[in-house]
Protein backbone atom coordinates (compact mmCIF):
# COMPACT_ATOMS: atom_id res chain seq x y z
CA UNK A 1 0.00 0.00 0.00
CA UNK A 2 1.43 3.12 -0.85
CA UNK A 3 1.55 5.97 1.27
CA UNK A 4 2.31 9.62 1.13
CA UNK A 5 4.77 10.80 4.20
CA UNK A 6 7.43 13.03 5.19
CA UNK A 7 10.60 11.32 4.96
CA UNK A 8 12.06 13.15 7.37
CA UNK A 9 9.52 12.74 10.26
CA UNK A 10 9.63 8.79 9.82
CA UNK A 11 13.05 7.68 8.54
CA UNK A 12 17.40 8.03 9.56
CA UNK A 13 17.33 9.86 6.00
CA UNK A 14 19.26 7.12 4.72
CA UNK A 15 17.83 5.12 1.69
CA UNK A 16 19.87 1.29 1.93
CA UNK A 17 20.51 -1.28 -0.82
CA UNK A 18 19.63 -4.62 0.28
CA UNK A 19 23.26 -5.16 0.78
CA UNK A 20 23.49 -2.42 3.20
CA UNK A 21 23.43 -2.78 7.11
CA UNK A 22 20.77 -0.93 8.99
CA UNK A 23 19.64 -1.59 12.81
CA UNK A 24 16.96 -3.97 12.50
CA UNK A 25 18.20 -6.73 14.83
CA UNK A 26 15.78 -7.00 18.07
CA UNK A 27 16.54 -10.73 19.21
CA UNK A 28 13.98 -11.91 17.36
CA UNK A 29 11.04 -10.25 18.74
CA UNK A 30 11.53 -11.59 21.90
CA UNK A 31 8.66 -10.91 24.11
CA UNK A 32 6.85 -8.14 21.57
CA UNK A 33 3.99 -8.58 18.75
CA UNK A 34 2.57 -5.31 18.54
CA UNK A 35 3.16 -4.85 14.65
CA UNK A 36 1.18 -8.07 14.21
CA UNK A 37 -1.72 -6.18 16.46
CA UNK A 38 -4.00 -3.39 15.40
CA UNK A 39 -3.21 -3.08 11.60
CA UNK A 40 -6.23 -3.17 10.30
CA UNK A 41 -6.19 -4.01 6.81
CA UNK A 42 -3.02 -2.60 5.82
CA UNK A 43 -1.38 -5.42 5.10
CA UNK A 44 -2.27 -5.82 1.42
CA UNK A 45 -0.70 -8.90 -0.08
CA UNK A 46 1.10 -9.49 -3.87
CA UNK A 47 1.11 -12.21 -5.66
CA UNK A 48 4.05 -13.53 -4.34
CA UNK A 49 2.78 -13.50 -0.81
CA UNK A 50 -0.40 -15.70 -2.32
CA UNK A 51 2.26 -18.41 -3.76
CA UNK A 52 3.83 -18.52 -0.52
CA UNK A 53 0.90 -19.13 0.96
CA UNK A 54 -0.85 -21.89 -0.79
CA UNK A 55 2.44 -23.80 -1.55
CA UNK A 56 3.18 -24.04 1.85
CA UNK A 57 -0.18 -24.59 3.85
CA UNK A 58 -1.24 -26.58 0.78
CA UNK A 59 -4.50 -24.88 -0.21
CA UNK A 60 -5.70 -22.69 -2.93
CA UNK A 61 -6.83 -18.96 -3.11
CA UNK A 62 -10.68 -19.63 -1.98
CA UNK A 63 -9.63 -21.46 0.95
CA UNK A 64 -7.00 -18.71 1.83
CA UNK A 65 -9.65 -16.54 1.63
CA UNK A 66 -11.90 -18.39 4.01
CA UNK A 67 -9.63 -19.28 6.42
CA UNK A 68 -6.87 -16.09 6.56
CA UNK A 69 -7.33 -13.34 4.02
CA UNK A 70 -10.07 -11.17 3.03
CA UNK A 71 -10.63 -8.95 0.24
CA UNK A 72 -10.94 -5.13 0.14
CA UNK A 73 -10.55 -2.41 -2.48
CA UNK A 74 -7.41 -0.43 -2.58
CA UNK A 75 -7.30 2.88 -4.65
CA UNK A 76 -9.68 1.16 -7.44
CA UNK A 77 -8.73 -2.37 -7.05
CA UNK A 78 -9.78 -5.42 -5.30
CA UNK A 79 -6.90 -6.60 -3.53
CA UNK A 80 -6.32 -9.55 -1.24
CA UNK A 81 -5.24 -8.43 2.72
CA UNK A 82 -4.42 -10.52 6.14
CA UNK A 83 -7.42 -10.72 7.81
CA UNK A 84 -7.36 -9.34 11.74
CA UNK A 85 -8.90 -10.60 14.36
CA UNK A 86 -10.40 -8.17 17.42
CA UNK A 87 -9.85 -7.60 20.66
CA UNK A 88 -6.05 -6.93 19.94
CA UNK A 89 -5.43 -10.78 19.16
CA UNK A 90 -3.55 -9.62 16.21
CA UNK A 91 -3.12 -11.17 12.74
CA UNK A 92 -4.90 -14.41 12.38
CA UNK A 93 -1.18 -16.30 11.88
CA UNK A 94 -0.65 -14.90 15.06
CA UNK A 95 -0.16 -17.37 17.81
CA UNK A 96 -1.45 -17.65 21.47
CA UNK A 97 1.90 -16.84 22.61
CA UNK A 98 2.79 -13.77 20.20
CA UNK A 99 4.59 -15.67 17.43
CA UNK A 100 4.13 -15.90 14.00
CA UNK A 101 2.83 -19.44 12.86
CA UNK A 102 4.07 -18.72 9.26
CA UNK A 103 7.79 -17.08 9.49
CA UNK A 104 9.72 -18.81 7.35
CA UNK A 105 6.95 -18.12 4.42
CA UNK A 106 5.47 -14.59 5.99
CA UNK A 107 4.69 -12.19 3.64
CA UNK A 108 6.69 -9.69 1.84
CA UNK A 109 5.27 -6.90 4.06
CA UNK A 110 6.23 -8.34 7.47
CA UNK A 111 9.45 -9.47 6.48
CA UNK A 112 10.18 -5.99 5.78
CA UNK A 113 8.95 -4.39 8.82
CA UNK A 114 10.51 -1.87 9.93
CA UNK A 115 11.95 -0.86 6.93
CA UNK A 116 9.95 0.54 4.10
CA UNK A 117 10.27 1.05 0.48
CA UNK A 118 10.88 4.36 -1.66
CA UNK A 119 9.55 3.88 -4.96
CA UNK A 120 11.67 6.59 -7.51
CA UNK A 121 11.95 6.54 -11.57
CA UNK A 122 11.62 3.06 -12.27
CA UNK A 123 13.01 1.57 -8.95
CA UNK A 124 13.49 1.52 -5.52
CA UNK A 125 15.34 1.62 -2.51
CA UNK A 126 14.85 0.54 1.33
CA UNK A 127 14.28 3.35 3.95
CA UNK A 128 14.29 2.39 8.37
CA UNK A 129 10.81 3.85 9.67
CA UNK A 130 12.32 4.96 12.86
CA UNK A 131 9.38 5.46 14.85
CA UNK A 132 7.42 1.89 14.03
CA UNK A 133 8.94 -0.58 16.14
CA UNK A 134 9.26 -0.03 19.89
CA UNK A 135 12.14 -2.42 20.53
CA UNK A 136 15.69 -0.20 21.32
CA UNK A 137 19.04 -1.21 21.51
CA UNK A 138 18.52 -2.65 17.74
CA UNK A 139 21.64 -4.14 16.28
CA UNK A 140 22.98 -3.70 12.64
CA UNK A 141 21.93 -6.45 10.67
CA UNK A 142 22.74 -6.69 6.17
CA UNK A 143 18.77 -5.90 4.99
CA UNK A 144 19.20 -8.80 2.49
CA UNK A 145 19.59 -11.03 5.37
CA UNK A 146 17.01 -9.69 7.53
CA UNK A 147 14.53 -10.11 4.67
CA UNK A 148 15.68 -13.84 4.00
CA UNK A 149 14.29 -14.54 0.66
CA UNK A 150 16.37 -16.68 -1.58
CA UNK A 151 16.43 -15.14 -5.47
CA UNK A 152 16.66 -11.34 -3.78
CA UNK A 153 17.58 -9.72 -6.90
CA UNK A 154 14.82 -11.57 -8.92
CA UNK A 155 12.43 -10.74 -5.68
CA UNK A 156 13.46 -7.17 -6.14
CA UNK A 157 12.55 -7.53 -9.94
CA UNK A 158 9.43 -8.63 -9.26
CA UNK A 159 8.18 -6.08 -6.51
CA UNK A 160 9.58 -3.01 -9.18
CA UNK A 161 6.88 -4.74 -12.05
CA UNK A 162 4.21 -5.43 -9.47
CA UNK A 163 4.62 -2.15 -7.91
CA UNK A 164 4.82 0.12 -11.35
CA UNK A 165 1.96 -1.90 -12.82
CA UNK A 166 -0.39 -1.69 -9.93
CA UNK A 167 0.23 1.90 -9.37
CA UNK A 168 -0.93 2.37 -13.75
CA UNK A 169 -4.10 0.36 -13.01
CA UNK A 170 -4.99 2.64 -9.69
CA UNK A 171 -4.53 5.43 -12.21
CA UNK A 172 -6.46 4.42 -14.96
CA UNK A 173 -9.48 3.48 -12.53
CA UNK A 174 -9.82 6.70 -11.09
CA UNK A 175 -10.94 7.47 -15.28
CA UNK A 176 -12.71 4.25 -16.69
CA UNK A 177 -16.33 3.45 -16.32
CA UNK A 178 -17.93 1.36 -13.69
CA UNK A 179 -18.39 -1.20 -16.41
CA UNK A 180 -14.97 -1.53 -17.75
CA UNK A 181 -13.14 -0.90 -14.09
CA UNK A 182 -15.51 -4.15 -12.95
CA UNK A 183 -14.02 -6.29 -16.20
CA UNK A 184 -10.38 -5.06 -15.60
CA UNK A 185 -10.76 -5.36 -11.89
CA UNK A 186 -11.91 -8.86 -11.97
CA UNK A 187 -9.03 -10.03 -14.72
CA UNK A 188 -6.17 -8.38 -12.46
CA UNK A 189 -7.77 -10.61 -9.35
CA UNK A 190 -8.21 -13.82 -11.49
CA UNK A 191 -4.83 -13.47 -12.97
CA UNK A 192 -2.51 -12.51 -10.40
CA UNK A 193 -4.02 -14.22 -7.53
CA UNK A 194 -7.20 -16.43 -7.97
CA UNK A 195 -5.38 -18.47 -11.00
CA UNK A 196 -3.01 -21.20 -9.05
CA UNK A 197 1.08 -21.11 -9.60
CA UNK A 198 2.83 -24.23 -9.99
CA UNK A 199 5.00 -24.98 -7.12
CA UNK A 200 8.07 -23.77 -9.41
CA UNK A 201 9.13 -21.14 -10.93
CA UNK A 202 7.01 -18.26 -9.62
CA UNK A 203 8.81 -15.30 -11.49
CA UNK A 204 8.62 -16.68 -14.74
CA UNK A 205 4.59 -17.52 -14.51
CA UNK A 206 4.61 -13.91 -13.01
CA UNK A 207 6.61 -12.50 -16.05
CA UNK A 208 4.08 -13.99 -18.67
CA UNK A 209 1.02 -12.99 -16.27
CA UNK A 210 2.53 -9.58 -16.27
CA UNK A 211 3.20 -9.29 -19.94
CA UNK A 212 -0.39 -10.22 -20.76
CA UNK A 213 -1.72 -8.06 -18.10
CA UNK A 214 0.33 -5.26 -19.81
CA UNK A 215 -1.81 -5.69 -22.90
CA UNK A 216 -5.03 -6.30 -21.66
CA UNK A 217 -5.36 -3.54 -18.56
CA UNK A 218 -2.73 -0.73 -19.78
CA UNK A 219 -3.88 -0.85 -23.70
Amino acid sequence: MERHVNMAEISDGKRYKSTDMARLGCNECEGCSDCCREVGNSIVLDPWDIYMLEKNLRCGFEELLEKYLELNVVDGVVLPNLRLLGNRKGCTFLSELGRCKIHNFRPGFCRLFPLGRLYENGSFSYFLQTNECKKERRTKIKINKWLGIPNLAAYETFICEWHYLLKEVQIKAKVMEEQELRKKSMYFLQEFFVKPYLEEDFYGQFALRYQAACQFILA
